[in-house]
C-alpha cells in the first residue's frame, strides 16, 4: 500500500489493542528503510524534512528527519477535534475503495509449521 500511495510522511499511534509497545511504526520504518521519530509530542513539517519533539526523562529531545519518514505519536501530540454534522454527512457520500490482499499481491496463506 505504501508503494502505491507513496506518502511522504506516515503517522502511526503507539498502542495496539493488546499492548503499548510502539513496535508497528518501528518495524514499518525498518522494512521501508525510512527514518523514524518515536513518541512524538510535537511535529513540524518542512519542505524536505520533519522535526519531531518528544519527552524523555531529562526533558525534551528534538530530532530532524529527512522525508519520507515514519513518525509514531504520543498522547500529547494533538487534541482531537470533533467532526461537524455537515462534514459527517459529506463523508457518508464519499466512495470507499475496497482493496483485497490479492490486489496488493499479498499471500495470506498460513506460514506456521508445527514441529
Amino acid at each position: 500500500m505504501v508503494d502505491k500511495e507513496a506518502p511522504g510522511l506516515i503517522i502511526l499511534g503507539k498502542q495496539a489493542i493488546d499492548d503499548d509497545s510502539n513496535q508497528t511504526g518501528q518495524m514499518l520504518a525498518a522494512l521501508l528503510g525510512r527514518p523514524q521519530g518515536t513518541f512524538a509530542s510535537k511535529v513540524e513539517i518542512g519542505a524536505d524534512s520533519v522535526t519531531v519533539t518528544r519527552e524523555v526523562d531529562g526533558g525534551l529531545e528534538t530530532v530532524s528527519l529527512r522525508l519520507p519518514a515514519v513518525v509514531t505519536t504520543d498522547l500529547r501530540l494533538n487534541e482531537p477535534r470533533y467532526a461537524s454534522l455537515p462534514n459527517i454527512m459529506k463523508a457518508k457520500k464519499k466512495p470507499i475503495d475496497t482493496v483485497s490482499p490479492a490486489d496488493l499481491g499479498v499471500d495470506v496463506g498460513p506460514r506456521l509449521v508445527t514441529l
